[in-house]
């Protein structure tokens, strides 16, 4: 069984690896062909002709993969700057809480038609409702800043704007999600409602006592090994309180590194240390075993295909045009609340996240997540087209200005 781990391991990475290469020579994030990757070596592409994955290597490949994700979140909120909450605030609230209700109340409008076609039974209808609705609402927080980092974006207005929209939708969105899981795992509405105070119990002890204590301690001090391994086992036991109170360790790895300075040594040293192991190896585990689960070959026909288009059309109505509304109501021209709704309805990795949650939860079935899937990666990949079709179409109009000034 070790030599067929470490051979998936191999083939996860250079196909992530390869497949990364060429998107990015398409102006794309790297993570879109990592994704891909990671389909492409499941059963929908490579599955059809031989078994790329020996199954004696899945089971290892997924705890790798839950290992992988926990870090990664853990990365993602040791990232997440929250002075971005604080700039351009009136416009931030206001276009994150657009970009998170029209979609979100657009996919409590898709839950009948979904249910009744992919449902699995025995779920609860108001599970799956608030399930759909969120993985129509979710922005992926590190895509997006990957993009704007690529496209020099970050520090502009636009950049800072769509940053400060995100992390507030990021916020959000896992917080929903957390509620969510609590009420899949309850056994009953008073069991629900004690996971969800022992989730606010948590957050207020990990930002009103541990916060504070962390950054009169060990967030000042050299980044030593016996410091980092600190880290580490807080990280670990912040992952397994939120796991035994009923929610998915990923939320406490990224209230973990949430609480931690972002601007400390001590998180530039975490950083450094293993973001590069998190993102080469760790990741694309974690693509792959969700490519395992993904079997495009279940929609058969032009129907499946149909809702699989229509789930893409009504993220995507939700998504961009909540975002874009809001954002002409704060004041925004036209072109630039085109491009802020473009990057708040990148999904990539975070959604990906959020559906191995619900698949592992038996909230979705196996054909709704191939379209949740499939819809994650379309609506990523839109971005930097429409990115780019902006910026030309801003430039003709400046060229044309300049022009008629001569």
């Amino acid at each position: 069984m070790t030599t067929h781990v470490l051979l998936a391991l191999v083939v996860v990475l250079v196909a992530s690896r390869a497949l990364a290469a060429v998107f990015s020579w398409f102006k794309q994030p790297a993570v879109i062909g990592e994704i891909v990757a990671g389909i492409v070596i499941g059963p929908s592409v490579l599955g059809h002709f031989v078994k790329v994955i020996p199954d004696d290597a899945i089971a290892p490949l997924g705890v790798i993969a839950q290992i992988g994700i926990v870090l990664f979140m853990f990365l993602v909120g040791l990232e997440l700057d929250v002075s971005h909450l604080k700039q351009r605030t009136r416009a931030s609230i206001a276009i994150s809480s657009a970009s998170i209700a029209i979609p979100f109340a657009l996919g409590l409008g898709l839950e009948g038609f979904l249910g009744a076609r992919f449902g699995k039974p025995g779920v609860p209808h108001h599970v799956f409702a608030l399930f759909i609705a969120i993985s129509m609402s979710i922005t992926a927080f590190p895509v997006l800043a990957r993009i704007l980092s690529d496209r020099g974006m970050t520090r502009s207005p636009l950049g800072t704007l769509a940053l400060a929209c995100a992390a507030v939708g990021d916020v959000a969105a896992w917080c929903l999600l957390a509620l969510v899981v609590s009420l899949a795992k309850a056994e009953n509405p008073l069991s629900a409602l004690r996971t969800v105070g022992l989730v606010v119990l948590f957050g207020a002890a990990m930002f009103g006592l541990a916060r504070p204590l962390l950054r009169r301690t060990i967030a000042k001090r050299e980044p030593t090994p016996q410091v980092l391994a600190l880290v580490l086992a807080g990280l670990l036991g912040s992952a397994l309180v939120t796991e035994a109170i009923g929610v998915h360790a990923l939320f406490g790895a990224f209230v973990f590194g949430a609480i931690i300075p972002h601007d400390s040594p001590l998180a530039r040293a975490v950083l450094d240390k293993l973001t590069d192991f998190v993102v080469v190896l760790l990741l694309p585990a974690f693509f792959a075993f969700t490519g395992l689960r993904t079997n495009i070959g279940l929609l058969h026909g032009a129907e499946a295909w149909l809702v699989c288009g229509l789930v893409t059309l009504v993220a995507t109505l939700g998504k961009f045009g909540g975002s874009f509304a809001a954002a002409r109501l704060t004041g925004l021209g036209t072109r630039e609340a085109a491009s802020l709704g473009a990057l708040m309805n990148t999904r990539g990795l975070v959604e990906l996240v959020a559906l191995n949650v619900g698949y592992d939860l038996g909230i979705i079935s196996e054909t709704l997540f191939a379209m949740l899937v499939l819809m994650a990666v379309v609506t990523t990949f839109a971005a930097t087209p429409v990115l780019q079709f902006l910026e030309r179409a801003r430039r003709r109009e400046d060229e044309s200005a300049a022009h008629q000034e001569a």
